[in-house]
């Protein structure tokens, strides 16, 4: 009874509608995702809180065909130029979104376009530190900008033009799988396109994620998001990742995650646009 009155307040919280016949399958759904997060839960080292989230009502096979691209992990053999190291060491902690460097947090819908979320951020920020221009660029239409060519995100004609082109990079980098050099590169040059293992993010509510390496392995990529900055709360060493499911995920949209032991592959495929 318990949770059917939590499933209730759910539904009206994220405007579900539901035929009879699939409410009780939802239903059934939702309780074992509760069970789920639980046992998430449970095995998380950090500080992370995981429960019912806007994707309660969805199976596994359901999020993950939706929302993940398992395809990522398969980019790992194509190779970019390694970047070259930022001499600096990394400061004790660093934030774009405090220096204008990041557009507001985006959402992807029901498509597996993470990686164009991650790689327009990733421009956006190289774009706003070298011209000083902070642009909301179009995850559908090239590199024209969210007001020219907005994103829809369903299978569509492209009507890309390239009249509207409003920015271009001149290469694009792989950076080193050191964290600390990784820091040390963001806080220098800006924030950092990266594909991670999105083990339990269906149900991340708050605080800095910490799973078990076995159950969240850096080989098992399917997910892109956007390093921007890192730091600790509470001695805890963190990434903030901007991630594309909206602002009623996570903390306003944003991930954070354990910082300092590879957590979920965060710095196996780390690669930036260059713009010169």
């Amino acid at each position: 009874m318990q949770v059917a009155s939590i499933f209730k307040e759910f539904v009206t919280t994220y405007n579900r509608t539901y035929e009879t016949k699939e409410a009780r399958w939802r239903l059934s759904v939702f309780i074992n995702n509760m069970m789920r997060a639980q046992k998430i839960q449970a095995l998380d080292r950090g500080t992370a809180q995981y429960g019912v989230t806007k994707f309660s009502d969805l199976t596994e096979e359901e999020f993950h065909t939706i929302y993940l691209n398992p395809l990522l992990k398969e980019l790992r053999s194509k190779r970019m130029p390694l970047a070259l190291s930022v001499s600096d060491p990394a400061p004790p902690e660093w934030d774009w979104r405090k220096k204008g460097a990041v557009t507001k947090v985006k959402d992807q819908g029901m498509c597996g376009s993470c990686w164009a979320f991650s790689v327009t951020g990733n421009v956006e920020g190289q774009w706003f530190l070298k011209r000083g221009d902070l642009l909301s660029l179009s995850e559908q239409g090239g590199l024209e900008t969210e007001d020219d060519y907005s994103y829809n995100g369903h299978l569509q004609t492209c009507n890309f033009s390239a009249e509207k082109v409003k920015v271009y990079i001149n290469d694009s980098v792989e950076l080193s799988q050191n964290e600390q050099k990784l820091a040390a590169w963001l806080a220098k040059k800006g924030p950092i396109s990266i594909a991670i293992n999105a083990f339990g993010m269906q149900f991340y509510r708050h605080g800095i994620s910490h799973p078990l390496r076995p159950l969240c392995s850096p080989w098992l990529i399917d997910h892109a998001v956007l390093l921007v900055g890192y730091g600790n709360r509470s001695d805890i060493p963190f990434w903030a990742i901007k991630n594309s499911w909206g602002t009623d995920w996570g903390e306003e949209g944003y991930y954070y995650l354990h910082r300092g032991s590879g957590a979920c592959g965060v710095n196996i495929m780390a690669s930036s646009a260059v713009v010169n």
